[in-house]
């Protein structure tokens, strides 16, 4: 992958990853509570379900991709709208209450479930091979990487919102502090769709 296409993925994915949701808030109210050690059963749990997600969508998009390549632009297209749209929404953000979670113990099964039925876990995945899997190019490899990418990514927030727990929680928590850090995550996709748009109509 060459330096421009990881500098947009990892401009896309990083806000995405990291910003608050399901996902994350059970991970910080874990790390609260049973420190990082006992939670990283949830944290297998969680990325597990994402490996099984990223091979049934990578490679089954990617086929798709080869078969009806015109289709490639019309699927950027709505990925750059709905990461507009994203933008909006870390906006529009409410104030997060993860306390009402924090007498669970959470382990590798709360982990699957959770991922399971995470719907902003599988739109991220097939927002990511949709917008960055080139139908020129060899289809395997490109699937792995992402890949890849994606785990080490995943797995290095997870870990910053269990180490952080409590303290990260009650930082997003303030509505000033949330505000700011939505204004970034904002800020970093419509710089990002700028870029793909350009580079949409000019392949098209």
């Amino acid at each position: 992958m060459e330096m421009k296409y990881f500098i947009s993925w990892f401009g896309i994915m990083l806000p995405l990853s990291i910003s608050p949701g399901p996902g994350n808030i059970v991970l910080a109210a874990s790390g609260s509570k049973q420190g990082f050690k006992r939670s990283f059963p949830l944290i297998f749990g969680i990325n597990f379900i994402i490996i099984i997600y990223s091979l049934l969508i990578g490679f089954g998009l990617g086929e798709f991709l080869k078969r009806y390549p015109n289709l490639l632009f019309g699927i950027k297209i709505m990925g750059i709208i709905y990461i507009l749209y994203l933008a909006y929404k870390f906006l529009k953000t409410e104030g997060l209450d993860p306390d009402k979670e924090n007498s669970k113990v959470y382990g590798f099964y709360d982990g699957v479930i959770l991922q399971l039925l995470n719907p902003k876990g599988i739109v991220m995945l097939f927002l990511m091979f949709s917008l960055f899997l080139n139908e020129n190019k060899e289809n395997t490899t490109q699937v792995i990487y992402l890949i890849l990418m994606f785990m080490v990514l995943n797995i290095t927030c997870n870990t910053i919102w269990v180490s952080g727990g409590s303290v990260i929680t009650k930082l997003i928590s303030n509505k000033k502090s949330q505000r700011i850090l939505n204004y970034i995550f904002s800020f970093s996709l419509v710089m990002v769709v700028m870029w793909l748009s350009i580079e949409a109509i000019e392949n098209y």
